[in-house]
C-alpha cells in the first residue's frame, strides 16, 4: 500500500526537497534572494530560478514570465498536481517557456514535468483539415460580428438551412436532388437524422419540411449562407 503524501500548508515545506534537487546538478542554491523564492547559480555563473506555491495560479505564472528576464532557466515548483491540472498547467507552462517541478513531501521525491526553453507547437494536420473543412462549409459570413440573433451558425446548420430553404420552395424531394439543387453533398444524411426536427420522410428517400422546419426558416431567415 503506497504511503499518504504529506500535503504543505506552507510553500517552504517544498523548499529542501528543490534545494536538493538543484545542488545534484551542481548549483549552489539559496533561498530568498531578491524577488526570488530559489535561486541557484553554477559554476560558469548560470543562473537558475525557483518559484514555489502549494498550487498551480495565475499569479504563479505571472512571476514566472517575470523571473524570465533574469534568466531563461526558471522553473515553477508545486506539489504533485492532479490528472487534469498537470495536463492543463504544465501545457500551459511549456508555451511560456517554464519548467515545471513536482515536489513530493513524503520522501523528497522531486520530479520534473517540464523543462524550460523555447516552445514550437506541433501542427495537427488532422485538425488543420477539420478547421479547412468547417471553414469551406460556411458560405459567407453568417456569424459576422461573433454570432448571430440566433446563436452561432454551424457548417451543419448552414447545410440545413440551405436544405430546408429548397424543399420550402420545391415541396418534398428526393435526397439526391437536394443535395444537388442544394449544393448540399450530406443533404439525405442531414434530413434523414433530423437534428432540429426540421425534415419528415414522406417516402422512401423522400423529404419534406415540418411545421418546425418552417419556423426555422422564418427564425434564420436573415442569415445569408
Amino acid at each position: 500500500m503506497a504511503a499518504k503524501e504529506i500535503k504543505p500548508t506552507r510553500e517552504a515545506q517544498l523548499y529542501p526537497a528543490v534545494k536538493a534537487w538543484l545542488e545534484a546538478r551542481g548549483y549552489e542554491v539559496r533561498a530568498e534572494v531578491g524577488a526570488a523564492d530559489v535561486v541557484g547559480r553554477d559554476a560558469k555563473g548560470g543562473l537558475v530560478i525557483v518559484e514555489m506555491k502549494l498550487g498551480f495560479s495565475l499569479a504563479l505564472f505571472h512571476q514566472g514570465i517575470d523571473r524570465l528576464g533574469l534568466t531563461d532557466q526558471v522553473w515553477l515548483a508545486v506539489p504533485p498536481p492532479g490528472k487534469r491540472a498537470r495536463r492543463d498547467n504544465v501545457r500551459l507552462a511549456r508555451r511560456l517557456g517554464l519548467g515545471v517541478l513536482s515536489v513530493r513531501l513524503r520522501d523528497g521525491h522531486v520530479e520534473e514535468l517540464a523543462a524550460p526553453g523555447p516552445y514550437t507547437p506541433r501542427k495537427s494536420k488532422k485538425k488543420k483539415a477539420r478547421l479547412d473543412k468547417a471553414f469551406d462549409r460556411l458560405r459567407g459570413d453568417p456569424n459576422e460580428g461573433g454570432a448571430t440573433r440566433h446563436g452561432i451558425v454551424t457548417g451543419y446548420r448552414a447545410d440545413a438551412i440551405r436544405c430546408a430553404r429548397l424543399l420550402a420552395v420545391h415541396g418534398p424531394q428526393r435526397g439526391a436532388i437536394v443535395a444537388d439543387w442544394a449544393e448540399v453533398p450530406q443533404a439525405t444524411r442531414i434530413m434523414a437524422d433530423n437534428h432540429y426536427g426540421w425534415f419528415e420522410r414522406v417516402e422512401r428517400g423522400v423529404y419534406g419540411l415540418t411545421r418546425a422546419g418552417h419556423e426555422g426558416l422564418a427564425d434564420y431567415g436573415d442569415v445569408t449562407i
